[in-house]
Formats: C-alpha cells, sequence, structure tokens
C-alpha cells in the first residue's frame, strides 16, 4: 500500500502529525503504532498511571544498562506501547521548559527554534486555563488546568515555606515569570487525562484520507539510494510494506528511533558491522547526545494529616474513587505531583536549575499492574529534586540485528562536575526550604535519607543509591547544522537522506527544563507545519484520499 506520508509511532508526537497532516485531506496518511488502543478507563484517569507503569502489555518497561556512577544499578526507563505513547502513561505534568532552554537550541545551530519562534506553537497546542494572552493559548487541543483548586491544603504550606526561604512563588509557572515555587498545571479535562492521541487523533479517525495501523512491529526503514521510500512491518509473524510517496516519519521516541535507524542500516558503521548490518548511510551521530533527568526523594513523617491518611485504607481508597466517578474531582482527578518548581542552587546560577516537586502522599509505585498505589504507612509527604540541565550524555545502541531484542540505553549519569555539583546542591537546596518556620510545623521527622546525612559526600551517596530516571529520555537524535555531531537539520529532516524526518523528543538538541511531553507536542506542531510548507512547495505526487478507508 502507498501513502503520501508514513508516521511510526503513535505516540505524543505521532498523534499530532497523523492530525494536522491529515486535516486538509489533501495528503493520505498512515500511523503505524506497535502497541494497540488507548480504550481502557485507566488511560483517562490521572492516577491510572499507577496500572500502567509496570504492564507490558501498554508499556516497554525498558532498563538502561548497569551506571557505573549510580552504584552499578539499572534505571527503570518506562515507555508507553499503546495508541498515545509515554502521554497516555506519564503522570501529566505540563511544563513548558524555561525560555533559555529553547534559545539554546537556536544558538546551537537551528534558526527558528528559538523561544520566541517555539512559543506560537506552544500556544498552539493550549486551551489553558488562563485563556488567551502573550503566553497562552485558548483555542488548542490540549485542556491545561491548574490544581490550585484541588491540590491538598500542604502545598500551600510549602509555598509558604519556600517564601519564607527566600524563594519566590510564582501563579504560572509557564509564564514569564517561571522562577520559584508553585502549583503545577494538569494536561487534564473535567478531571480526565487530554493526550494528543484523546484530543488529536481520536477525532481524526473518521477521516477517509487517515489510517492507523496498531499492533504492528516496525522491522527497518527502506531505502533506495538516499530516499527514503517506505516501511517494512510485521503484525503477528505476517509480513507488512508500506510505501511512502512523499516522507517516512519517525516518531517512535528517543529510545526507538535510533534504534530503528540503526536496525535500518543508518548510524555508527561499527556498530552496524557489529551486528551484521550493511551501511546505507553512515552517521555517528544517530544515538548519541542521550539526556535525562535523575530525581531523587526526600521523605517525611507529618504532624497533620496528608493525602496517606485519606488513600491508605480501602475504605478511603473506596471514598476517593466514589467521588472521582460521581464528579471528576478528588486527588484521583489530578497528579501525585501536585507542587514544585524551579529554584537556583545558589544566588551564582545565571537561571534556575533545579526542579522540585512537592509531593502531599509519600508512596512507592507497586511493581505490579494488579496492585493499589500504597502510600506510606504514616502521616506522610515527599520532597524531591532534579537537576534542569544535566551536562552527562549517554547513548542508545541495539544490541542485535533484531527489532525484537531491546536496545542498549546507557544514561552516563553524573560523569560530569556539573552534575555531581548539583546533586549535592540539591539535596541542600530540599533541606534549606524544609527548615523553614512553616515546614518544620508540619514535619515530626525526615524518614530517609535521615538527620544523620549531612555532608556533601554523604548527600552525594544518597543520591547514587536512590535516584532515579524522571522518565525524560531525549537528544539522542538531536537537531544541528553539523552531519557529524547531529541526525537532523533545524527542518527535522534527516542528514543526507531524502524523504526521512525525525519528529519526537530524540531530536531535542538540548534536554529542557522540566517535564518533557509539553515540549515534545510543540516539536510536534511546528514539525506538521514544517512538512506542510515543503509539500505546498512541491505540490506533486499527491495521493487521492479517497483510495483509503477509515479504519
Amino acid at each position: 500500500m502507498e501513502f503520501d506520508y508514513i508516521i511510526v509511532g503513535a505516540g505524543s508526537a505521532g498523534c499530532i502529525l497523523a492530525d494536522r497532516l491529515s486535516e486538509s485531506g489533501q495528503h493520505s496518511v498512515l500511523l503505524l503504532e506497535a502497541g494497540g488502543a488507548d480504550s481502557s478507563f485507566w488511560f483517562r484517569v490521572p492516577v491510572g498511571f499507577t496500572k500502567t507503569y509496570y504492564n507490558p502489555e501498554y508499556n516497554w518497561m525498558y532498563y538502561s544498562e548497569p551506571e557505573a556512577q549510580l552504584n552499578g544499578r539499572q534505571l527503570y526507563c518506562p515507555r508507553g506501547k499503546v495508541q498515545g505513547g509515554s502521554g497516555s502513561i506519564n503522570a501529566m505534568i505540563y511544563v513548558r521548559g524555561q525560555p533559555h532552554d529553547f534559545d539554546d537550541w537556536a544558538r546551537a545551530g537551528n534558526p527558528g527554534w528559538s523561544f520566541r519562534d517555539v512559543l506560537p506553537y506552544f500556544r498552539r497546542v493550549e486551551s489553558h486555563w488562563a485563556g488567551n494572552t502573550e503566553y497562552h493559548g485558548a483555542d488548542g487541543k490540549i485542556a491545561i488546568t491548574s490544581m490550585k483548586d484541588g491540590a491538598h491544603a500542604i502545598c500551600g504550606t510549602f509555598l509558604e515555606g519556600a517564601r519564607q526561604a527566600g524563594y519566590p512563588v510564582t501563579g504560572d509557572i509557564n509564564g514569564p515569570d517561571y522562577e520559584g515555587a508553585a502549583i503545577y498545571d494538569l494536561n487534564a479535562r473535567n478531571g480526565e487525562r487530554s493526550s494528543s492521541s484523546f484530543e488529536y487523533l481520536h477525532p481524526a479517525l473518521s477521516r477517509k484520507n487517515l489510517r492507523v495501523e496498531r499492533n504492528v512491529t516496525v522491522r527497518r526503514v527502506m531505502f533506495d539510494g538516499k530516499r527514503a521510500t517506505g516501511i517494512e512491518a510485521s503484525r503477528k509473524g505476517e509480513p507488512l510494506t508500506f510505501r511512502a510517496k512523499r516522507e517516512v516519519i519517525l516518531s517512535a521516541g528517543a529510545v526507538d528511533t535510533p534504534k530503528l535507524l540503526q536496525l535500518s542500516g543508518v548510524g555508527e558503521p561499527a556498530l552496524l558491522a557489529k551486528h551484521g548490518i550493511a551501511v546505507q548511510h553512515a552517521m555517528p551521530a544517530v544515538g548519541r547526545n542521550l539526556q535525562d533527568h535523575l530525581c531523587v526523594s526526600f521523605y517525611y513523617r507529618a504532624t497533620v494529616k496528608t493525602l496517606n491518611d485519606e488513600l491508605r485504607s480501602l475504605a478511603g481508597k473506596a471514598k476517593a474513587a466514589l467521588r472521582y466517578l460521581l464528579s471528576r474531582k478528588g486527588p484521583l482527578s489530578m497528579s501525585v505531583n501536585q507542587s514544585g518548581g524551579f529554584f537556583k542552587g545558589d544566588a551564582q546560577e545565571a537561571e534556575p536549575n533545579l526542579q522540585l516537586y512537592f509531593n502531599p502522599l509519600s508512596y512507592r509505585i507497586p511493581k505490579s499492574s494488579k496492585a493499589q498505589l500504597e502510600p506510606e504507612p504514616y502521616s506522610g509527604f515527599l520532597l524531591c529534586f532534579n537537576p534542569c540541565r544535566p551536562t552527562s550524555r549517554g547513548s542508545i545502541e541495539i544490541t542485535s540485528n533484531r527489532v525484537e531484542d531491546a536496545a542498549a540505553i546507557r544514561v552516563n549519569a553524573l560523569t560530569t562536575e556539573k552534575d555531581l555539583h548539583e546533586a549535592v546542591q540539591g539535596s541542600k537546596l530540599i533541606r534549606k526550604i524544609m527548615n523553614s518556620k512553616a515546614l518544620r510545623g508540619i514535619t515530626a521527622e525526615e524518614i530517609s535519607p535521615g538527620p544523620d546525612v549531612q555532608s556533601d559526600e554523604a548527600l552525594l551517596h544518597y543520591f547514587r543509591d536512590q535516584s532515579g530516571s524522571i522518565y525524560h529520555l531525549c537528544g539522542s537524535c538531536a537537531m544541528g547544522a553539523d552531519a557529524a555531531t547531529s541526525v537532523v537539520d533545524a527542518r527535522l529532516r534527516v542528514h543526507g537522506i531524502d524523504g526521512l524526518r525525525i519528529v519526537d523528543a530524540s531530536v531535542f538538541p538540548n534536554i529542557t527544563s522540566g517535564n518533557l511531553n509539553a515540549p515534545t507536542m510543540m516539536v510536534a506542531e511546528k514539525g506538521a507545519d514544517m512538512i506542510l510548507e515543503d509539500a505546498q512547495a512541491d505540490p506533486a505526487q499527491a495521493s487521492t484520499p479517497a483510495e483509503l478507508v477509515p479504519v
């Protein structure tokens, strides 16, 4: 079968592309997804991420290689295996990142990607609680809700504690005053997840020029010389071939996009030769520049009631569930990450370099899709941090020539002096804020790491032993001007190959400050515009939309 555009991956970016590219009816579009449909009730409920966190039906459940600087531990790297991708299984915090993050993208040789350039695309994504303003949009498809009205009362105590410790408090973490403590925004509509699958793709499924094929394993990109011509895939052992008249667009994410390129013969020649793959296009940057946020939590016993008390008992869970079912309100309608913000670790920092999460619930996520989220057996809360812009760089590499074998993920954490410094700096920031009068007033004791952990060496040891990925993998097919150090150009076209583009978080030149779902959706909106602009400049070879039937 032949289509104008073939999109690989129905994640946060792929769903937006499928909608935007098929919107006019002028182009035939095929969207391929390895997982199934997002039809389960748990994809709608914000707290439903606890049901998909360790569920192999909806989650690739990847692990990193042992990390030398993290005491040889493997980091858990969940990735969505369902329509909507990781945007269907995440905790739904909506954070754009700081303006200088994107200005750095432009400075890295990517014109058109400064903050002022990308702001219109953020606004296009949003149906924001603040309405149409210079910084926000009210007409977009993703509903952005503030948790200010529903956040637990002790989140207000956190804000006051940060203020007492000398830090600003902001009412809009995605606005011009992004520094300081805040109540987080959520991509939710009336208490339900507002994902790119629900808001972009679902309404587009009836279009005759859009076809979605689920439970399809993409095996490689096909080429004619230096032009991508289609996709080889399979479903339940049956081989499938799809041809692209215009472009193949990879939106499989920071792990599986570079993996697919390498399996297709695009990558470092030595790696390809090791696994018996013929070199289609030598490109050493494929799979390099991997970045992630590492987070560590400090646990506290409280002197006041917290969400632990509301959700610990069976009766409490039932009460919260009933409230949600009747009104779409209450703790199940929000993220557990209700407050936090962006802070400077010390006055010498030019920009906020640490992100905090203050959760009115201290918990461990169960390692089973059948288990419930279990609060700690006391009134408690947790405060955690991650450095915003780590400088350690890792890699994604195939481990065989079989698509069924997971790629090797190497985060390569804590391999720069800056990252080591910020691991200690963030710990001291938590202690400083927790020493405020407001937070001392609700704290009985620090459970973990505990009062005996005070020195820089001890704090760093705690980070090495307890930190984990916060699931913000990106950068492994970076955007840039130099084909020796990047994979795509500023229009997201793969260097040296015609008809092949990448539109997902793998193109980030540097990780953004904060959660990655919002900037990934922005990249998809901007990428869709670029693809359509190029199609308008070359109108030849358009398919007849009537050739397709809805799926």
